[in-house]
């Protein structure tokens, strides 16, 4: 007995692009505006306790020990055996900030694996 292929409808496809945009606008953000942008740095490192500068150190704690890459790979490995709408958004989502919050390797490889994960072999004909 085979598995169906994995398919989306339209209303999941258009809640992982919702998803999708705005989980890589939130990594923008914080990459540009928080992480890199010199003056909330230096702000930070003085002792400014914002939510931006705890939202700082976390991310950059994150991003330093791989967590982002290492769940998104984690996950997809986990749609690659058993492929559903949950696991492929919080793939998509962990992935995205991987990719844009310096994880990149690892996170490629998941975003790779979750594209495999609609792969399906053909229904066999009598």
């Amino acid at each position: 007995m085979s598995k169906p292929p994995f398919r989306l409808s339209a209303y999941e496809v258009q809640w992982l692009l919702v998803v999708g945009f705005a989980t890589v606008g939130y990594a923008i953000y914080i990459r540009y505006l928080a992480i890199e942008y010199s003056p909330v740095g230096l702000a930070c490192d003085a002792g400014l306790q914002t939510v931006l500068c705890k939202t700082r150190l976390l991310m950059t704690w994150l991003f330093r020990h791989s967590v982002f890459g290492s769940a998104a790979l984690v996950i997809a490995v986990l749609h690659l055996m058993r492929p559903s709408i949950v696991t492929l958004t919080a793939g998509l989502i962990v992935a995205g900030l991987g990719i844009v919050l310096y994880n990149i390797t690892l996170s490629g490889i998941a975003i790779g694996l979750l594209i495999l994960g609609f792969a399906r072999p053909a229904p066999a004909t009598a």
